[in-house]
């Protein structure tokens, strides 16, 4: 089990009621930001800490890992500057009655707090560039014995949580609605032309101009090595649903993937480095991958891949591929 920290100034009463966390991707300037990056880390069953007007005003458990999702209407005019695609993590959070203000705590909580990435100045006072960063267990400790049982009550079912993980994992939320939401947006697109319309539409199945373009990009499955082009799917590398109406059609922007592979690239169980190296994801269940063909415990190198392809499993690797390294 993992401890998170996340301060919620502009967000508080929309996640807390949606139950859930979310933020952009990206800076405003498309540099990374740590404290982004650290949604990706999350896994079911970590606990949350919510920091709210210099108190930490409840405390949630994790219940998916991070997927890809839409900038909650509901934020209205809150960080209207946030790009319009972003990470989400379910949560289920409980408000507390006795809300600390760590700065009232904090020479007890100093000796605790992380050399870097911190959420507290030593003084006490939060750090609201902070949005979620990681504390250890015995700042956890101290935090939780300052709360009382209403903690404890929490970090008991998130104990609870991450068992239940490790035999049945939590539905992975749709993607369709929001994909839907994007074809018809190309549909009423009058700039462009019917046959353009239909390409881009064919290309989210996998299917027309797409597949023809990744045929002359691809011959088999690198990892299983069919050549039967019924037994493959054409699979983008970078998500159609994220890719431009070029990229959404660029045959090096797609693999031929045999079904349970395409499944598993697509939902970031696996991925590739450029050189051909098959990395699978540590949150992958192995002994499911291994029923699925996938030799987890060997080095596999599938082939190099071209410059474009490179290029868009870079994309791939930093957006998709899912990164916790805690399935203990």
């Amino acid at each position: 089990m993992q401890y998170w920290w996340v301060n919620q100034n502009q967000t508080y009463r929309q996640e807390i009621q949606g139950g859930y966390l979310w933020s952009p991707k990206r800076k405003t300037n498309e540099q990374r930001n740590p404290f982004y990056e650290s949604m990706r880390e999350v896994a079911p069953g970590d606990i949350i800490l919510s920091f709210l007007d210099t108190r930490i005003a409840a405390i949630g458990i994790a219940r998916s890992y991070c997927y890809e999702s839409p900038k909650p209407m509901e934020f209205g005019s809150a960080g209207s500057y946030w790009e319009a695609i972003g990470w989400k993590v379910d949560v289920s959070f409980r408000e507390l009655a006795n809300r600390i203000r760590p700065k009232d705590h904090i020479a007890e909580l100093r000796g605790f707090l992380p050399e870097k990435y911190s959420p507290l100045r030593p003084n006490g006072d939060g750090l609201q560039s902070v949005y979620l960063t990681a504390v250890s267990a015995a700042f956890a400790a101290v935090v939780f014995r300052l709360i009382g049982t209403e903690a404890d009550q929490v970090s008991d079912v998130g104990a609870a949580v991450q068992r239940a993980e490790r035999v049945s994992p939590s539905p992975e939320p749709t993607l369709e609605e929001w994909e839907r939401r994007v074809e018809a947006t190309i549909q009423n697109d009058r700039r462009l032309t019917e046959t353009e319309r239909e390409a881009l539409v064919l290309s989210r199945r996998g299917q027309g101009t797409f597949r023809t373009n990744v045929q002359l990009v691809e011959r088999a499955c690198r990892i299983t090595k069919v050549e039967r082009r019924e037994h493959l799917i054409a699979s983008h590398i970078k998500p159609w649903r994220d890719s431009s109406n070029d990229e959404r059609l660029s045959g090096e922007n797609g693999l031929l993937l045999t079904p349970n592979v395409d499944h598993l690239f697509d939902k970031g169980f696996l991925s590739f480095e450029g050189s051909g190296e098959l990395i699978v994801s540590p949150v992958s269940d192995p002994v499911s991958l291994r029923r699925m063909g996938i030799l987890v415990d060997a080095t596999i190198n599938v082939g190099a891949f071209s410059s474009g392809q490179r290029r868009f499993l870079e994309y791939h690797r930093d957006n998709v591929l899912r990164m916790s390294q805690r399935r203990t």
